[in-house]
């Protein structure tokens, strides 16, 4: 049965007819052709997919669409500005090399944006402990874990 959604996705209008059991990810990257949220593991586990829901960092692999009616979605072709300025975070992933293939990078970037607005100056036990649930298979974390910490103080000082 298709039901009709609506939402905010990066700060414009969008609204669609879908079946009910489609997944977010799914609306995103199929409806709305926002490809940079990725399908990594269809079970939670990767990260891949996160993107933030109403300023929250979700997975978008584990929820139907239809769960974010109403709702404001921030993908990471939403993060940097419309001139194309990075978002402090992207540039710090940059800079560090915190990425290799850059498959899991979106999902990474989404959930420490998310991280970061609590935490200006995160230890790395810290951002080891928000990691948990973004997989990368490319590198062993420790640039991931640089980018983080450079991108968390270049937010907090309004970069």
């Amino acid at each position: 049965m298709a039901v009709r959604i609506s939402m905010k996705v990066n700060g414009k209008p969008a609204s669609a007819e879908v079946e009910e059991r489609t997944l977010l990810v799914t609306f995103l990257r199929e409806t709305l052709r926002l490809t940079g949220t990725h399908v990594g593991c269809d079970t939670a586990q990767c990260g891949a997919c996160t993107v933030h829901m109403n300023g929250r960092a979700v997975k978008s692999c584990s929820m139907v669409a239809m769960q974010a009616e109403g709702a404001d979605i921030l993908t990471i072709e939403g993060v940097a500005k419309a001139d194309g300025t990075l978002h402090p975070m992207q540039a710090a992933f940059k800079e560090h090399h915190g990425l290799q293939c850059g498959f899991c990078t979106p999902g990474m970037v989404m959930n420490a944006i998310d991280f970061a607005k609590g935490n200006a100056n995160p230890s790395e036990q810290q951002i080891r402990e928000a990691l948990d649930g973004n997989l990368c298979r490319c590198t062993g974390y420790h640039n991931i874990v640089k980018a983080i910490a450079a991108g968390a103080k270049a937010m907090a000082a309004g970069s």
